[in-house]
């Protein structure tokens, strides 16, 4: 891959290098460069890069930004990759690639088989990706399931990107909600049993709970009726929450997302939650106050101080967490770590940093991604409802209407700070308006090309990609090398959308390429190289696909 990955810091050097010639030659003044960047200019006419030094040096030299990009292009010396180097107002350097090298990355993409893409950014450090971690007292929804993809998603580009990634499930099995869900199971358990019963304040009226209570007497019968009540229902919570999270674990298998570890927060109770609260204490960062133990966020520049001990002497969710990041810091020695939360824990990230600060941990090391709300439509109509209950709607109505692809591609097709529309209607379209379904097509066309040549007797691994130039098939090129850095960009910024815009280009260029150049033709050796390069098309999107975690089929 390298020279697909040094084109970028090859242009860079020569623009340096350039710059630094023009200040010992007299053309600018000795001031300091500021950082080169390059980027890909918006119109291709343009060329492939384009950096805009010229605009940041304009100040400290005192010089029209123009005059200094014109300095600079006269003393890049040339290269084989770069065919020609123009100047563009307001003052933009301009590189062209050459066709034949173009051409060639061709061979340089096929050489790394499906390693395509992948990077060494991560240096082998070790990431946590933690994330869904619903609770375990219900079916999980729509926003959980952007969750998950988020997460799933950005586990694979980091991993791509050369980090040792493990993904982890918190499991909220301890405190008041765990007690509330026994609770409103025992209290359907009787109901069920033809026992008058009321669901407490607080507990869960859903209809998932009535169809748990069935099951369990479907299993045990009355075994629990006889029990006194609050031995009955600490049993029928923990098995409440062991079916729910074996459902939880089946409708995100089929979301093709796993974990390495399912992390239970009762552990946290064993010595370790003691432990942390001993540590702020000696290190001056808690304040007893209105029979409370509290957090001294202010201490560390936050607005508020925040409860870790209630007055009853029960911990708070922040408490947990508290231990349960020194774990991961401290006790596990993650290098980074990573979650994905909710939109309604927008509130909690700032507290968090400080604490970590507060027990010497960079808080740069964790980075918080908010998800933000799921609205789901029906072409125009909003749908609110679960059709089955009447209530939330689960992930699993969605994956079943939709497939788990649509699901994965569509949770990702925007930033996770955006919050998105879900249409259910587009998701199922077999039609270029469904972008999943125009993506895994155009992998499935590439498929059925190769089944022609292969009837044909057609092989392209010596084919001649010198032949290459028409304007079509070095765009489709162009398209293929941008593959790496968008991994790069995706795991710097934690942002694994990118992935899924990148492919939807792809795809598009793929196809008008297909409707303007004729793959097998008479023309035996140009059907050779055109092999050649939609065998690279085909490598890529199935690259790009995987990492979204969508399927790739070669018949659609």
């Amino acid at each position: 891959m390298d020279g697909i990955l040094s084109i970028k810091r090859n242009i860079i050097t020569a623009i340096e290098k350039a710059a630094l010639k023009a200040q010992q030659q007299g053309k600018l003044p000795e001031v300091n460069l500021p950082e080169i960047s390059i980027e890909h200019p918006q119109k291709t006419e343009h060329g492939d890069y384009a950096t805009s030094l010229p605009l940041k040096m304009a100040r400290a030299t005192s010089m029209n930004p123009l005059v200094i990009a014109e300095s600079i292009a006269a003393f890049i010396e040339p290269a084989t990759e770069v065919a020609e180097v123009t100047v563009a107002p307001p003052g933009f350097i301009n590189f062209r690639l050459s066709d034949s090298w173009l051409a060639g990355q061709i061979d340089e993409v096929l050489s790394y088989g499906e390693d395509y893409g992948s990077l060494k950014l991560g240096g082998g450090k070790s990431v946590l990706v933690e994330y869904v971690s619903a609770n375990p007292t219900g079916p999980i929804h729509v926003g959980h399931g952007r969750g998950a993809v988020l997460g799933s998603a950005l586990s694979n580009v980091l991993t791509a990107a050369g980090y040792r990634v493990s993904q982890e499930f918190y499991v909220n099995d301890a405190g008041s909600q765990i007690e509330a869900y026994g609770a409103s199971i025992y209290a359907r358990y009787l109901q069920e049993l033809g026992q008058e019963a009321e669901i407490p304040d607080g507990g869960y009226h859903g209809e998932y709970i009535k169809e748990l209570a069935q099951e369990i007497i479907d299993q045990d019968g009355n075994k629990y009726l006889g029990m006194p009540q609050k031995e009955a229902t600490t049993l029928l919570s923990a098995i409440g929450v062991g079916k729910m999270l074996e459902q939880i674990e089946k409708d995100l298998t089929i979301l093709n997302v796993s974990f390495n570890k399912w992390y239970n927060e009762k552990q946290l109770f064993n010595g370790l939650y003691q432990k942390v609260l001993h540590l702020l204490k000696e290190k001056g960062f808690t304040d007893e106050k209105e029979g409370a133990t509290w957090f001294t966020s202010t201490a560390l520049g936050e607005d508020k101080d925040n409860v870790i001990v209630r007055s009853d002497g029960s911990p708070t969710y922040f408490a947990s967490d508290i231990a349960y990041h020194y774990d991961k810091f401290i006790n596990r020695e993650f290098d980074n770590a990573v979650n994905v939360w909710g939109a309604d824990h927008q509130g909690h990230v700032s507290r968090m940093k400080a604490v970590l600060g507060a027990l010497g941990v960079e808080p740069s090391r964790l980075k918080i991604i908010i998800s933000q709300m799921v609205t789901l439509k029906r072409g125009k109509e909003l749908v609110r409802l679960s059709k089955r209950s009447g209530e939330i709607i689960t992930l699993k109505e969605v994956i079943d209407e939709v497939g788990a692809d649509a699901c994965r591609f569509f949770f990702l097709a925007r930033s996770a700070d955006a919050q998105m529309d879900f249409d259910l209607e587009l998701a199922k379209k077999e039609s270029a308006e469904n972008p999943v379904y125009y993506i895994q097509y155009a992998h499935a066309r590439i498929a059925s090309i190769f089944r022609l040549a292969a009837e044909k007797g057609i092989t392209y691994t010596d084919g001649d990609v010198a032949l290459l130039d028409d304007e079509a098939e070095l765009e489709l090129v162009r398209r293929l090398m941008l593959l790496p850095e968008v991994i790069e960009r995706a795991a710097l910024a934690y942002e694994p959308h990118h992935l899924a815009y990148y492919a939807q280009e792809l795809a598009t260029v793929f196809h008008s390429f297909y409707n303007i150049c004729r793959v097998i033709s008479a023309d035996e050796e140009r059907s050779k190289a055109r092999l050649k390069l939609v065998a690279a098309v085909k490598l890529v999107l199935k690259r790009t696909l995987s990492l979204i975690g969508a399927t790739v089929p070669d018949r659609m």
